[in-house]
Formats: structure tokens, C-alpha cells, sequence
């Protein structure tokens, strides 16, 4: 019995030691190591549809491994409608300077460049 006011004795070394073997020798009597698997008999087995898109659903379309573009002259799913007309608006000429805006290099930038690229701080405090 503890004594009012008294702090609760820690066990020393040994008597932890002595604990953490037990909990472990508890530990190891109650693992089990299951190898065989096996379906419950007394749950029911529910059945999982198809998915409606699946390959085994759909035998009528050939897997040819062409694009939906080439199968289909619409698209088939709302989805389908990004990215279906993806040819450019504008021929993408490289001459063309209004819609080419091509990165210059001067003196200046290329020192600001590689001071920035050390780490160094210019300004002026």
C-alpha cells in the first residue's frame, strides 16, 4: 500500500526488463500465422455486375487500337468532347513574330543570371 502524499516506487532496470519480457512472451503465445484462405460458408456470396464499358460487354466493336477519333465522326461521351478537335486554329509558324515571343538574351540579364544562380544577393542595404 502507498502512503498518502508518498510517490509511487519506478521499478528499476530489472523489473523492466522483466516486464518487457513478459509482454513479449504474451505476444508470442497469441500470434497465430494463417497460410490457408478460404470463403466463409456461412456469409452469402454476393455477385458483382459487369461494368457496362467493359471489353467482354461490347464484341460487336472491333479493339483495333485506333483512336476514338477514328471510330467515331462525333464525340461519344461528354468527355471525349475536350481535346477532340485538337488541331491548332493558326498554323504555328516559327517566323510569325506576333504569336512567337522568343526569350532575348542581353548582357544584363545573362550577369543577373548568373548571380542568381549563385545564391549572391545584390542589393544595395
Amino acid at each position: 500500500m502507498t502512503v498518502e502524499g508518498a510517490e509511487p516506487l519506478m521499478p528499476d532496470e530489472v523489473h523492466q526488463n522483466q516486464i518487457l519480457r513478459e509482454v513479449y512472451l504474451k505476444e508470442l503465445r497469441t500470434q497465430k500465422l494463417s497460410t490457408e484462405y478460404h470463403v466463409n460458408p456461412l456469409r452469402k456470396v454476393h455477385t458483382i455486375t459487369r461494368k457496362p464499358m467493359s471489353w467482354h460487354e461490347n464484341l460487336e466493336e472491333p479493339a483495333d487500337g485506333k483512336g476514338p477519333r477514328k471510330k467515331y465522326p462525333d464525340t461519344q461521351t461528354e468527355s471525349q468532347e475536350i481535346g477532340w478537335d485538337s488541331e491548332p486554329l493558326v498554323s504555328p509558324e516559327r517566323d510569325d513574330r506576333r504569336l512567337n515571343h522568343f526569350r532575348v538574351h542581353s548582357d544584363i540579364t545573362l550577369y543577373k543570371a548568373k548571380v542568381w544562380s549563385l545564391g549572391e544577393d545584390d542589393r544595395h542595404t
